[in-house]
């Protein structure tokens, strides 16, 4: 048993990458409290684990009734990623697009802990590993990934006000990026299908 979860920890571990989420983090709560960002957390993370918990039981159900592949899940929240992104870039600093009060549900909770990497790692492991391995493997990654971004606090009081900007400019243009190759794969998905 713990064999498997170990095992399971492992892909839900590489899928939800919470260590290279944390900049994407960084740029979306750095004018906040610290109270604010513990909500924006706690948030992601109840969000992140209910669709990821619902989705191991109902997603093949899910998909199947309303007809969606999971390449098209990738092309929906690839296509959400980039508008987020590019709104981020190009829009004044002062007004951000993506509300911080539901960044924590969106993008953070869902697409990026919970997407489809996520979601399609979690279908593969429960033939493998089983559904309790897959279970605790998935709340122990969300529990992780909550803890690193709580620790996020060190990493912006080493870069400062201006470095914390920066970061927050480059990290839009990486979402961007990784928007896209969610979009690629989708389409590839699609198209091999």
């Amino acid at each position: 048993m713990i064999k498997n979860i170990l095992l399971a920890f492992i892909p839900v571990f590489i899928a939800v990458d919470a260590i290279g989420l944390t900049p994407i983090f960084i740029s979306f709560t750095y004018r906040l409290t610290k109270e604010e960002k513990r909500k924006i957390i706690l948030q992601s993370m109840a969000t992140a684990g209910g669709l990821t918990i619902t989705f191991i039981f109902l997603g093949k159900w899910i998909f199947k009734v309303l007809g969606i592949e999971i390449g098209d899940f990738m092309l929906a929240g690839g296509t959400l990623l980039f508008c987020i992104a590019i709104l981020d870039i190009v829009g004044p600093e002062k007004k951000r697009k993506v509300s911080e009060k539901d960044v924590g549900v969106v993008p953070l909770g869902t697409p990026l802990i919970a997407g489809p990497a996520v979601l399609t790692t979690s279908f593969i492991i429960i033939e493998e590993y089983g559904l309790f391995a897959t279970l605790c493997s998935v709340v122990v990654n969300i529990l992780i990934a909550g803890g690193i971004f709580t620790a996020s606090n060190f990493l912006q009081k080493i870069l400062g006000e201006t470095g914390t900007r920066a970061l927050s400019k480059i990290t839009s243009i990486l979402l961007a990026a990784i928007a896209v190759m969610m979009i690629r794969r989708g389409l590839i998905s699609l198209l091999i299908k």
